[in-house]
Order: C-alpha cells, then sequence, then structure tokens
C-alpha cells in the first residue's frame, strides 16, 4: 500500500510538472492550486496527524509568509525575500509553539483559531493606523511555472521530511506522544520539545507556500491572506486522505482540489455551507480517511483491522 501511494504520488508530481509546459494558462493555475494545498495538508499532517492535536493557525503562518513578500519582495532578491520569509516563520512558530503546544485538546483549537484572527486584526491596524492603507501590491518578476516548480520542490521536500520522520527517533517519539502523552513524558520524552522542534518545520513549510504563491495574486489585503477558509480546507483535505500517515494527505487534495473548483464556480454563494457538508460526510463516512478505507479492503480476511501507526507501520 505505502509503494504504490508513493508511486501515485510521484507519477502525479511528474504530471503536475510538466503542465506549464503545455501553455495552458487553467490548468498551470489549476495545477498551483494542488500544490498549494498538498504543501498545507502535508505539512498539517505530519504534526496534527501523529499527535492528535487540531491546529487551526494554519493560514496565520501562509498569511505572514504571503505578507513577508508584500512588504521585502521590491526591496531584496527573491531567494533572499524566501529566506526571510523563512527566518519570520521560525520566530513566530517558536512564540507560538512555546505559549500553545502546553495546550491540548479544545483549549490549543480554540487558542489556533483565535491566532489567526489575532494576527489579521494586528496587520489591518498597522496597515491603517501606520502605513497608510489596507493591502499591497506585489511585484516580482517570478512566473507561473516558477511558483509550480517551487512549490514542487517545496512538497518533496515535506514528503522526504515526512518519510525520514517515521523512521527516526524524534518521530518515534512524536508518535508516542500522540498514543498517550502523560505516559510519553514518564518514559523521560522531552515531549515539549519534540513538539516544538516538528512544529517549527512544518509551520515554516506554511509560512513559505504563503511567500511562495504571493506574487500570483499581485494585490494583497488581510482578507485574502488571513482567510479562515484555507485552515479548514487544509484540515478536511488531510483527514479525507489519512491524516495518520505522512503521504495520507496529499491523498486527500486533489479530488477535494477538483470539487472546490467546481463548487466556487457553480455555488459561489454556497460555498462556506458545502464545505461544511463535506466535512461531516468525511468525518462520519471516512473517519480514517482514503488511506484507512483501502487498507481495511485490502487487508487479508479474517485478519483483525488495527489503527494505522502514524509513523508508517501498523501496531
Amino acid at each position: 500500500m505505502k509503494g504504490v501511494a508513493i508511486a501515485v504520488l510521484i507519477g502525479i508530481g511528474i504530471g503536475i510538472g510538466a503542465v506549464p509546459l503545455l501553455g495552458n494558462d487553467y490548468l498551470t493555475s489549476l495545477a498551483i492550486n494542488l500544490l498549494l494545498f498538498g504543501c498545507l495538508a502535508t505539512a498539517w499532517g505530519l504534526f496534527c496527524g501523529t499527535t492528535g492535536y487540531v491546529s487551526l493557525a494554519t493560514v496565520a503562518f501562509f498569511g505572514t509568509g504571503a505578507y513577508t513578500v508584500a512588504v521585502l519582495a521590491e526591496r531584496l532578491p527573491w531567494a533572499l525575500v524566501l529566506l526571510t520569509a523563512a527566518a519570520v516563520g521560525i520566530v513566530l512558530a517558536l512564540l507560538v509553539g512555546l505559549v500553545t503546544l502546553r495546550l491540548a485538546g479544545t483549549y490549543f483549537v480554540v487558542f489556533t483559531f483565535g491566532l489567526t484572527e489575532l494576527i489579521r486584526q494586528v496587520v489591518n491596524w498597522y496597515e491603517g493606523r501606520i502605513a497608510g492603507s489596507i493591502g499591497r501590491y506585489v511585484f516580482v518578476d517570478v512566473t507561473p511555472a516558477g511558483i509550480l516548480w517551487q512549490l514542487l520542490g517545496l512538497l518533496t521536500a515535506l514528503l522526504l521530511f515526512g518519510g525520514w520522520l517515521a523512521r527516526s527517533r524524534l518521530g518515534f517519539a512524536l508518535r508516542l506522544i500522540g498514543e498517550d502523552e502523560t505516559a510519553a513524558r514518564h518514559c523521560g520524552v522531552a515531549t515539549t520539545r519534540v513538539k516544538l522542534v516538528v512544529f517549527t518545520v512544518t509551520s515554516v513549510a506554511m509560512v513559505l507556500v504563503g511567500a511562495i504563491v504571493a506574487p500570483r495574486w499581485t494585490y494583497i489585503d488581510p482578507a485574502i491572506a488571513f482567510n479562515p477558509v484555507i485552515s479548514f480546507q487544509v484540515v478536511i483535505m488531510a483527514l479525507l486522505g489519512g491524516a495518520a500517515r505522512f503521504w495520507g494527505p496529499a491523498l486527500g487534495v486533489v479530488p477535494l482540489v477538483l470539487l472546490f473548483e467546481m463548487l466556487v464556480r457553480s455555488f459561489p454563494n454556497h460555498f462556506p455551507i458545502v464545505l461544511g457538508i463535506v466535512f461531516l460526510v468525511i468525518v462520519y463516512a471516512l473517519p480514517r480517511g482514503i488511506v484507512g478505507l483501502v487498507e481495511t479492503l485490502t487487508a487479508p480476511r479474517g485478519s483483525t483491522t488495527t489503527a494505522p501507526d502514524r509513523g508508517g507501520t501498523t501496531r
């Protein structure tokens, strides 16, 4: 199952990487959306799918990356802008992680959702009171093909990191935390440090996604960069694919991006309602996602199917 899924992802990645060569702007835009959410869902799943924490702060980091580009794009070379965005992401992730990762359950969910709103309001205040206008234009000499290939490289790096994490001591410690954090602490695992390391890496990836796609919009304001719907879309995609495997969330991106494209075109005024319905269907019909469904269907007849290990093995 794992080998087949990875082969499918590699095939999809090669196909998406070749899309700009077709010269079709719509297909290139669709491919960028697939990679954008593929990166965000994979990064979300690497931490949240393993620990069981449900974060709604994805768009907080995504928007931070986008605004970093909006502020610095005309002052620094593109590579240096991305490095600066990554540095800002590290600082923000460490600050947020040190505060939130001692929380759990509902408290963590509520705090991460509130964090997004807090950052959005701070940016609104700064833009209105200090900068003098809400929103910024982004003029960067980066082509859609360049955006696509950078996102593809980032997604590849995330999947490689996930593969390493599944076999490393750090990943093992993270899985122990997901099983029982109190027991892991009693076993000598530095739970806060382990969570902080992986949370920081995945959060920086989200910041880089926002930075890479920022030139695509040309104009950015807080409502665009910090749209909370993005966080919910990422959670839904990760759950559909199967957040218990590092490669699972990416499998849920393709069908939902195509579905959302259709819904936005056909039902633009009812999209949030449909999004909620899709979320409920996935939670109740596919609690373990596509990965869990396929593993159940392919399990030897008469065998007992157990919950999948979040590192890529079965217990």
